[in-house]
């Protein structure tokens, strides 16, 4: 993140402190390994695609929430209103799930701002960008991500 205290002297604008400057990238931007870690462009790039997921998964879960509302209606036969009732569980499971997967991405998006985003949370490495271009969420990078479930494992057989 780059502060600006009074010009932005690209156009000369003023800008007031704690602004953020914009980052251009153009649409085929894909950050590369020869490039810095997590420079202004490749946080740009991640931040952009946390913010159109997020966008993605609140407008999936209005329609649902709006489907909900509509679909309510009384069906008399018995299979089709066990059929109905678990197509609605199902899709409630699922928007619940993707609830918690909003709170990953504004956890990720936080981390951008802090600076930390990209850096692996046991480790302090980074994370590879093959892996964040996956999983943009990612905390961990491959390595931590696969002891921990290992050890994961080890304590669900005991």
């Amino acid at each position: 993140m780059v502060d600006f205290a009074k010009q932005d002297n690209s156009t000369g604008a003023h800008k007031e402190p704690g602004m953020k400057a914009e980052v251009f990238l153009p649409e085929d931007y894909r950050p590369a390994e020869d490039e810095p870690f997590m420079n202004e462009r490749q946080m740009e790039y991640f931040r952009r695609k946390l913010l159109t997921w997020k966008a993605d998964l609140l407008d999936d879960s209005k329609h649902t929430i709006e489907g909900l509302q509509d679909g309510t209606r009384n069906i008399p036969d018995i299979a089709d209103r066990a059929s109905e009732e678990t197509d609605r569980a199902l899709e409630l499971r699922t928007r619940d799930r993707q609830r918690k997967l909003v709170a990953k991405i504004e956890q990720a998006l936080r981390r951008i701002d802090e600076g930390e985003y990209g850096y692996c949370e046991d480790t302090g490495e980074p994370i590879s960008l093959k892996r964040l271009d996956a999983r943009p969420i990612a905390t961990l990078s491959l390595e931590a991500q696969e002891r921990h479930e290992r050890r994961e494992k080890v304590h669900r057989d005991d």
